[in-house]
């Protein structure tokens, strides 16, 4: 690629730092969510698709970054990403309605789906692979550790200085990240002659927003609801048409036949298997704390935090165990330790002090950290270069849609199990309906963990 080891790393740089700033928002506003909805006069649930909004934006715009990254050069392309961004940004802060307010989130939610894709592509790119999983580890800080940090930090900030703090920091950091872009970066990407198809895109939009969109209704309308049926049902079957279709292309969109790839395939159903049961914890253990327990906010933040941390120390260790042995062991060795906090959850009662929680929640992390990265790093090192792009924006679209099944029905699960056993167990069956609903997420560790011992070949290696 022509870059020398110094400016590689001030490019890495610069993509941790826009990374870690730009994914803080995607959680952050959880937190200041009751603020924002006060602010602007609005019902909590239509405040709420301040979150919801947000992912369903991320959702429809993966599938355009892979023809982005592949048809305009690098730095060019990195640079709108965060100038859309930082545009979001201000419209947010200086919103004088909640529709303004909205516009805003959904700038930085496109700004972000392009960073993050072509923040992926460019490590995976320009590191030998020997280093590819380190990087990506520490890579995987912005986009694992961040978000699960984000809303504590957002909870302290805006008890001192208000909800738009959040977003002023954010500007500083990515208006330095903008000017620090300008003076490092290459484009370091081959550019391909791709046209763009109206119709794929369009396909795209309805096949990827319908399937978020309808399941984040699952959980505030049910699954037989007008506001979740439908666009679950259009997504689904404009997906099949989108699929044909790219299929069909000498040149696709999105290049789904990659699918085909055993590895690469593999990599794809057990992120999307771990991000469903990841995204389904990280809402049942603030509902656990706080509504089963009875404990405030603030020390639901702080029982999880161990646990945010965790995530952090252990996603760059990770990867360089992962550059050393391949993927195997640690797939085997992190899925396993899943399953075990899982299972303990549920055998978690009123009587255990909260640390039990918290300590079982650190192994989660553990895991979560130890799988996320160097699962994409190895299924995309499984196609050829040319297609890394389409195999990064894929994956991360298919995990996303997953988190989002993973949030709306384990609470499901809670709630339809504890409101059909309050005869039986009284107050203890808020307990029984978060019990069962780790039940079920540690159904989806002993997959993921079959997934490791059977699905991934022993002699796999990363070199």
């Amino acid at each position: 690629m022509g870059l020398s080891d110094r400016q590689r790393t001030l490019i890495f740089i610069n993509l941790v730092v826009s990374g870690i700033a730009s994914s803080t928002l995607s959680t952050a506003m959880t937190t200041a969510l009751p603020n924002v909805v006060e602010y602007f006069g609005v019902s909590t649930s239509i405040g709420q698709w301040l979150t919801s909004g947000y992912s369903l934006a991320m959702g429809m715009v993966m599938p355009l970054t892979a023809f982005l990254i592949t048809r305009f050069p690098t730095k060019r392309l990195y640079m709108t990403g965060i100038g859309g961004f930082i545009a979001g940004l201000l419209l947010s802060i200086f919103a004088g309605n909640f529709g303004i307010m909205m516009a805003g989130r959904i700038l930085q939610a496109c700004g972000n789906g392009i960073l993050m894709s072509a923040a992926q592509v460019i490590i995976l790119t320009v590191y030998p692979p020997e280093k590819k999983g380190t990087m990506m580890g520490t890579y995987g800080l912005s986009t694992t550790a961040a978000p699960i940090i984000a809303p504590t930090i957002a909870g302290l900030m805006i008890d001192a200085f208000g909800w738009k703090s959040i977003f002023y920091l954010v500007m500083a950091i990515m208006a330095f990240s903008f000017i620090v872009s300008g003076i490092v970066f290459e484009d370091v990407l081959e550019i391909q002659d791709k046209k763009f198809d109206v119709l794929s895109f369009g396909e795209s939009i309805v096949a990827f927003g319908g399937i978020t969109l309808g399941i984040g209704n699952i959980s505030s309308f049910g699954l037989v609801s007008a506001q979740a049926g439908l666009p679950l049902l259009a997504g689904a079957v404009v997906c099949a048409f989108f699929v044909a279709r790219q299929c069909g292309l000498e040149k696709p969109f999105l290049d789904v036949k990659i699918l085909g790839n055993r590895d690469y395939a593999v990599s794809v159903v057990s992120s999307m298997v771990l991000y469903l049961v990841m995204m389904g914890s990280s809402v049942m253990m603030p509902l656990y704390v706080q509504s089963v327990m009875g404990y405030s906010a603030v020390v639901s933040g702080l029982v999880t935090l161990p646990g945010s941390l965790a995530t952090a120390v252990v996603s760059p260790f990770a990867g360089r165990l992962y550059d050393k042995m391949g993927i195997k062991k640690i797939f085997v060795a992190g899925s396993a330790a899943l399953l075990v906090s899982n299972i303990g959850m549920f055998f978690l009662t009123m009587r255990m002090p909260l640390w039990a929680a918290a300590a079982l929640n650190v192994i989660r992390n553990i895991s979560i950290g130890s799988l996320m990265m160097p699962l994409l790093t190895w299924g995309t090192s499984r196609v050829s270069p040319k297609k890394v792009a389409d195999a990064s924006s894929l994956l991360t679209s298919f995990r996303t849609i997953a988190g989002s099944i993973g949030s709306a029905v384990f609470v499901g699960i809670m709630t339809v199990v504890s409101a059909g056993s309050a005869a039986v167990y009284g107050d203890n069956a808020l307990m029984h309906g978060m019990n069962i609903s780790f039940l079920c997420m540690a159904a989806g560790a002993l997959v993921l963990l079959l997934i490791a011992v059977f699905g991934v070949r022993t002699e796999d290696t990363t070199k």
